[in-house]
């Protein structure tokens, strides 16, 4: 049986990644910030990706276990301003500190479980936002948030090489969740099914790329 962990499981995105990988026949293994919002068929583990002892602290209960998907999807959309002038610097700052550092707590804590897996891949929900070639400057905080994670995937990649642990970062596109909003393009579970299908293909030389739901390549 394969075994993923993902971060961030009691709602929007890895809400349904949890369900399509539990009923695809996967051990689903799911980090919550509250117990109430652990799904069915998820084996929840309280913890804040802003706490690192926390997610350290779930990564020595699970000593031992393979994990052959960590997926870091937690993240927070922030105040949505743009503007200068408006910048709510204490929401950009609590945007890095779960977006950014909260994924790097999840990577570094199980990367030994990964390496030790069959498929060996650590996946990370960032945005086309957060491509710089593509920037509009729409979503300023978000979006920068989501280029620093793109820098994480590229270095994580480089660190991981020699344990052939893959290192991707994905876009799910514009999905109608509470961070998408209800006019968004995409259902959460086509987002889904195609962020489960590039990551069943992925292969070695895949890591440290940057890939839309919908398995094109998107610009740094």
């Amino acid at each position: 049986m394969s075994t993923i962990l993902i971060s961030g499981a009691g709602r929007g995105l890895g809400l349904e990644l949890a369900r399509q990988y539990a009923a695809d026949g996967w051990r689903v293994i799911g980090t919550v910030r509250d117990k109430k919002d652990a799904p069915a068929g998820v084996e929840a583990h309280v913890a804040d990706v802003t706490r690192p002892e926390q997610i350290q602290k779930v990564a020595k209960t699970l000593k031992g276990t393979a994990l052959d998907v960590v997926f870091c999807n937690a993240g927070i959309i922030g105040k949505r301003g743009s503007a200068l002038g408006s910048f709510d610097y204490a929401s950009w700052e609590e945007l890095l500190r779960v977006n950014v550092l909260g994924a790097a707590a999840v990577a570094e804590a199980f990367a030994d479980h990964v390496a030790a897996s069959k498929r060996k891949v650590i996946a990370m929900m960032s945005s086309r936002l957060g491509s710089i070639a593509e920037s509009s400057g729409m979503t300023l905080p978000y979006a920068t948030s989501k280029a620093a994670l793109n820098m994480l995937v590229k270095g994580l990649a480089a660190n991981l090489a020699g344990k052939q642990v893959i290192v991707v970062a994905l876009s799910p596109g514009w999905v109608r969740t509470d961070m998408g909003g209800a006019g968004a393009q995409l259902g959460p579970e086509d987002s889904v099914a195609g962020l489960r299908k590039v990551i069943a293909g992925l292969k070695i030389e895949d890591s440290g790329r940057f890939i839309s739901y919908d398995g094109t390549s998107i610009p740094w």
